[in-house]
């Protein structure tokens, strides 16, 4: 019967949702054991280091096991889920491994009552969605080992003192906060001033050099585990008031590296270290392409279409490398050749909660103005809602990145990787502008175009960026140029 139950079990394997993808972390499980699940119906949504996808199981069945928590790095062909395909119901296969739980039950009696409150309940031991069998034979915590700790606690301060304590400690932490031989903590001034200086109490600190001596690194040590006690001046306040957060009491914030922010972080590198950047400004008037952003807002052509400066300009850019088409290329390092490209995917570099990324528009040169609008429309609401797939971001050739919508004027931008440009949009804010001979307020802005310098010598570059800004000035040359 075992056998038969085993081999109605299968594993869903953690794939490749892009391309060479080694891991995926695990963001969020829509499913926990016992659900019913069918062919097709998403499971989880995990996060690659190019975006976050949702991960649809294969087959129907009954979900056995949950292998990874939320939050869990996982290498790509790595089984994540277990699904019971046999047809039976739910309740046999948490049976089967009830007794496998049940041989610590002595210390833990209610174990498999609370196992199926541990994916909600955020005790910290239990996996989420672990089986009972598995979570406590591998991580929870036991309570056998205590006594030894305490008395190994016991041991280190009496090698420490010189001597064993005279009577039983009710409380060890205590006993370690305050030694029981000399009257005053043992430290060098050095030490004493460091303490004094960061506000530590030294008979509250726990020793770790010889003979006891209190270090620097005690005393930083005590220093950060200092916000889990509560400190004098908020002893009064009610305890379900906790003292918030500042900059005295978490000196630092650590973030972990990984996901999109770990593979935006190796293009960068990448790009900024493989190709020779060139970087070239230029500020323009652009008061004519606003008044025509309000006019094409009042378009049929554009009814419920979100039509912006980013629009006209994405539109620039096109008609320059259509002007320009050697600058829509790439560098082939094994072949020694600068590949052309004879079409454009347009990048839009989108700050998401995630990190930057920087998905494109297929095919940008072949649309017209309304399409291109549509499109855009399309890419940042998926960006925002952190939909955008892998193949969304390969491939492109050109991008943009508006930091204007940040209040910046301009910027240096570094290339994403295999692409020869990118264009930096700064913010569009009136300034004083020598007009038809006279100083008016006129809306400017300032463009930053980095390129290759590989493929993309100065001439070319400037090219690019002058018709850009001239298409922007008169915006008529959309139509002139086309």
């Amino acid at each position: 019967m075992t056998t038969m139950t085993e081999a109605s079990v299968r594993e869903f394997k953690m794939p490749d949702v892009g391309e060479g993808l080694t891991e995926a972390e695990i963001l969020k499980w829509y499913v926990q054991p016992g659900d019913t699940v069918t062919d097709g119906q998403v499971v989880c949504e995990v996060e690659t280091a190019k975006a976050a996808v949702e991960l649809p199981i294969p087959y129907d069945g009954v979900v056995r096991d949950l292998h990874f928590p939320e939050g869990t790095t996982v290498d790509v062909g790595t089984a994540i889920i277990s699904v019971d395909v046999g047809g039976g119901s739910a309740a046999p296969a948490p049976a089967a491994e009830q007794p496998a739980a049940a041989q610590p039950a002595a210390e833990q009696p209610a174990a498999p009552a609370e196992e199926p409150k541990a994916a909600g309940s955020g005790r910290q031991p239990v996996l989420v969605g672990y089986g009972v069998a598995t979570s406590s034979t591998r991580r929870r915590p036991r309570k056998g080992p205590e006594v030894p700790v305490q008395q190994a606690s016991t041991a280190i301060q009496t090698e420490l003192n010189g001597h064993a304590p005279t009577a039983p400690e009710p409380a060890p932490a205590a006993a370690q906060a305050a030694p029981a031989g000399p009257d005053r903590p043992l430290a060098k001034p050095p030490v004493r001033k460091l303490a004094k200086d960061l506000g530590v109490d030294l008979t509250t600190v726990v020793p770790t050099g010889p003979d006891g001596i209190i270090t620097r690194e005690d005393v930083h040590a005590a220093v950060a585990a200092a916000p889990a006690a509560p400190e004098p001046s908020v002893a009064s306040a009610p305890a379900a008031v906790p003292a918030p957060a500042s900059y005295d009491t978490a000196r630092e914030t650590r973030i972990p590296v990984k996901g999109v922010r770990k593979a935006t972080a190796a293009a960068m590198v990448g790009s900024a270290f493989t190709a020779p950047h060139v970087t070239e400004f230029v500020t323009v008037d652009v008061t004519r392409t606003m008044k025509l952003v309000e006019e094409l807002k009042a378009d049929k052509e554009f009814a419920g279409l979100r039509v912006n400066p980013l629009l006209l300009i994405a539109k620039a850019l096109l008609v320059a490398i259509r002007r320009n088409p050697h600058v829509n290329a790439s560098w082939d390092e094994a072949a020694q050749e600068i590949v052309v490209k004879h079409y454009v995917n347009l990048g839009i570099a989108a700050a998401t909660p995630r990190g930057l990324i920087v998905p494109n528009i297929k095919d940008a040169h072949a649309k017209t103005l309304p399409q291109l609008a549509e499109s855009l429309g399309e890419l940042v609401s998926t960006a925002r809602d952190g939909k955008t797939s892998p193949a969304a971001m390969q491939g492109g050739t050109v991008t943009i990145t508006n930091v204007g919508v940040f209040g910046v004027d301009t910027g240096t931008p570094i290339l994403n990787s295999g692409e020869s440009a990118i264009l930096a949009v700064g913010a569009i804010k009136p300034q004083p502008w020598v007009h038809k001979g006279k100083v008016k307020p006129r809306q400017v802005t300032t463009l930053a175009l980095s390129f290759d310098h590989r493929l993309v010598d100065g001439e070319l570059g400037s090219k690019v960026l002058a018709d850009v800004a001239a298409i922007l000035e008169q915006p008529k040359r959309l139509i002139t140029w086309a």
